[in-house]
């Protein structure tokens, strides 16, 4: 039986709504056919900048759209509460404080010291609590109840709309694009692939790509149910969830054409790729999806590939180190 948030997709007057929403922060990102990626990967590779908002990172679009729509039915409360490994909680701190909502997340111990700091200086208090994100969002429900505030989630189908924002940007922009790969954290992202195909009625073939050190969504896939899957990846920060979110897996398991999972070796390199060929920075996740690509080079032959750097927010001796392994 359909879930209730995905029985019905966002349609493309609504994600053009919240294209206008998310415009008077920001324009759209650029999307760029790199010619040495293309030749590294040996045929037409387009990548779309998620790294060049202003918070380094494509959720930013979920949290405007998000409290846009609390706005506008006149919820809006006098804090939130949610959970992140950093670019979820950047979002959420940057809309809360345009509308002056007080805010708090809940990061795991060891999180990255820069995401920290960015969501430190939007106004946002942090609390470390758990070893992992999971951990943090079962803390963060918890002190939401307590304190009365709204729980933020990671997925919900407002944060989708937003975020499809950018994809409606690059599929518009490349209407030719034949496969696209994208990574899956909590399952915004890709789920915002499949909706704006859908709302776009547009051909292309949606790869889905997962940490080879963080399973859930791929092994949920293939089981038809939520499995829990550990967490260790040490560079896919963005990706390390251990527990698939029903109604993201409803959605994926019917629309995305197949699973790819990605070694942090595989990450690292393609960090390296897309600092090399295009100078610009991609933290692990954002990397992930040209590490797909390249992973199924064999394959891609002839055909238009579209990636996404979703985020840059790498710590800076993190990143070091992986342009020095290289």
């Amino acid at each position: 039986m359909a879930h209730p948030e995905t029985a019905a997709l966002p349609t493309l007057a609504e994600i053009e709504a919240a294209a206008s929403v998310v415009y008077r922060e920001f324009p759209p990102t650029p999307q760029y056919r790199w010619a040495l990626l293309s030749e590294r990967l040996g045929t037409d590779c387009w990548v779309k900048h998620e790294n060049h908002t202003p918070v380094g990172a494509f959720k930013i679009r979920g949290g405007l759209t998000y409290f846009h729509e609390l706005a506008r039915q006149g919820e809006l409360p006098k804090e939130v509460v949610s959970a992140t490994r950093g670019n979820h909680g950047q979002s959420i701190g940057w809309a809360a404080r345009a509308h002056g909502v007080g805010c708090t997340i809940v990061v795991p111990r060891g999180n990255s010291a820069e995401k920290n700091a960015a969501m430190r200086a939007l106004g946002v208090q942090l609390i470390e609590h758990g070893d992992d994100f999971t951990e943090s969002a079962d803390y963060a429900r918890q002190l939401a109840a307590e304190r009365g505030a709204l729980m933020v989630p990671s997925f919900h189908m407002d944060l989708v709309r937003g975020v499809a924002t950018y994809w409606w940007e690059f599929l518009r922009a490349v209407p030719d694009l034949e496969v696209a790969y994208v990574p899956i954290g909590l399952g915004s992202g890709a789920c915002a692939a499949i909706v704006a195909r859908q709302a776009l009625n547009h051909p292309v073939r949606i790869v889905g790509v997962v940490s080879a050190h963080a399973r859930t969504y791929a092994d949920s896939i293939a089981a038809g149910r939520v499995v829990e899957a550990a967490v260790s990846t040490r560079l896919a920060d963005g990706m390390a969830v251990r527990r698939a979110d029903e109604r993201a897996l409803e959605l994926l398991a019917r629309h995305l054409d197949h699973v790819v999972a990605v070694t942090d070796e595989e990450v690292a390199a393609s960090m390296r790729a897309l600092y090399e060929d295009t100078h610009n920075l991609a933290e692990g996740a954002g990397a992930a999806a040209f590490a797909a690509a390249l992973q199924e080079r064999s394959q891609l032959a002839g055909r238009r590939v579209g990636v996404v750097v979703t985020g840059a927010n790498v710590d800076a001796s993190l990143m070091s180190a992986v342009l020095n392994e290289g």
